[in-house]
């Protein structure tokens, strides 16, 4: 063959704005030890707390009811989801200090619900956000293990880490981590689970617990469950480098995915695996419609729903940490400073460790600069948070498809802004123009949770 017949970045059919961010060749066009597959797989995340599910229309389902769950997973499974996702809440979530009540709050137990999912479904992966601070590893091991077996292979555990007060507060033993400290006690925690997985006798004594005991299931069709993880922290990163299976990122823009590709790359080969052997799937949110014009009026519908004036209010005070409710929310931003130098954990991790000052300032000079009122501007952050993919039916396929030909990511965690019926845009018009387009599967590529994620057998 000669130079002139390898393909090049000009023969991949990615688009210009692609093009510009790749620094490699066609074969590798973000980090030389990175190959694309060029597929793409969903998962369905059903949070059960969150801002961005609208719980005010007739059409909004129940947050806790078997029938919500059972409907939602039907449909990704029609749309050969490779995942149902389900997050955790130790606590009610809280704003100064009383429950808050303008989101969707209350999660049933996550290995529960997704037991019962296992007979309600074929071939759909089933994957439980599960704490490593106020879970044993055995214990938690084991339950995972059985979930598993049961399901034939599809069980996936997202590992997190919480290290707050506030949710310590909840439990018998009561106390928390200190922040520097989550991820190595989560490294012995998944040391001691794999253990228990591979069968072995364990004889740990660690900083927080000793365990003896051995292994007593047999290997799951995949050998264990798959692991997920969502750090995004550089010490995040370089414990999902090091263990993880699955990232789940928060980077939905196609140069911050970029980014995320090349620094896991660095760190999963400094780590001595394969860069194929980590996939990245970042949380979106995807707003759909025939044309641009019925796409951008709809994106308008969803954030007046999810964003009234309450939680616009509610929003600010988060990083403000003082009663706002004077103020008129088709008004300026507050002008007053905030009470907080950093915003807490009571309403979750997207409100965390932000610094109060800093921030509201640049958030006033930006609004001013867009002439925003208080409510324009906190719907047009409440998107924000979240990696989000509007447009038509054809405009949306298009740009997935060049995320996957650059191979910025693997695939999306999506979080839908109605439940049940949210994914069905996705399903029904979506799924069928990204197949058609080859980055998405036609069938699902076996029964287990690791092969419809692309991920070799262990």
């Amino acid at each position: 063959m000669t130079t002139a017949q390898f393909p090049t970045l000009a023969d991949s059919g990615l688009s210009a704005e692609a093009a510009a961010l790749a620094t490699g060749t066609a074969e590798h066009p973000i980090h030389s030890d990175h190959t694309p597959t060029g597929q793409l797989a969903f998962g369905a995340f059903f949070q059960g707390v969150n801002s961005s599910t609208i719980w005010r229309l007739p059409s909004s389902g129940d947050q806790v009811a078997w029938e919500s769950f059972e409907s939602l997973v039907r449909t990704a499974e029609r749309g050969k989801f490779a995942a149902f996702f389900l997050g955790e809440g130790l606590r009610l979530r809280e704003h100064r200090k009383v429950p808050f009540e303008l989101d969707v709050a209350g999660r049933p137990d996550a290995q529960t619900l997704l037991a019962a999912l296992a007979a309600a479904t074929d071939r759909i992966g089933l994957v439980a956000t599960q704490n490593t601070t106020y879970n044993d590893p055995v214990d938690l091991a084991r339950r995972l293990q059985t979930l598993d077996l049961l399901s034939g292979g599809r069980a996936g555990w997202n590992i997190v880490t919480t290290d707050n007060a506030w949710t310590g507060e909840n439990f018998r033993r009561g106390g928390y981590l200190d922040h520097a400290d989550r991820y190595l006690h989560a490294e012995a925690f998944v040391e001691v689970a794999e253990q228990y997985w591979r069968g072995e006798s364990i004889s740990h004594d660690g900083a927080h617990y000793s365990v003896r005991t051995q292994g007593d299931l047999p290997a799951s069709a995949q050998g264990r469950p798959v692991l997920f993880q969502a750090g995004a922290s550089p010490a995040g990163q370089d414990f999902a480098a090091r263990t993880a299976d699955v990232i789940f990122s928060p980077h939905g823009g196609l140069e911050a995915a970029v980014d995320f590709r090349r620094s896991i790359t660095e760190r999963v080969v400094a780590a001595g695996r394969d860069p194929g052997s980590v996939k990245i799937l970042p949380g979106a949110e995807i707003i759909l419609a025939p044309t641009e014009a019925e796409a951008e009026e709809k994106v308008r519908w969803v954030r007046d729903l999810q964003v009234g004036p309450e939680q616009a209010i509610a929003l600010l005070e988060q990083y403000w940490g003082r009663d706002l409710s004077g103020f008129d929310p088709e008004g300026p931003l507050p002008d007053v400073a905030p009470e907080v130098s950093e915003s807490g954990v009571t309403r979750g991790a997207g409100f965390q460790f932000a610094k109060a000052e800093e921030l509201t300032r640049t958030w006033r000079e930006e609004a001013a600069q867009k002439g925003q009122s208080i409510l324009e501007f906190a719907r047009e952050k409440s998107g924000a948070r979240r990696g989000t993919f509007t447009g038509s039916y054809d405009t949306v396929a298009e740009r997935l498809a060049d995320f996957a030909r650059l191979g910025a990511i693997d695939g999306l965690n999506i979080t839908p802004w109605l439940i049940p019926s949210g994914l069905d845009d996705i399903v029904d018009h979506l799924v069928p123009r990204l197949q058609e387009r080859g980055v998405y599967p036609a069938e699902y590529a076996g029964a287990t949770l690791r092969e419809n994620l692309g991920l070799d057998p262990l």
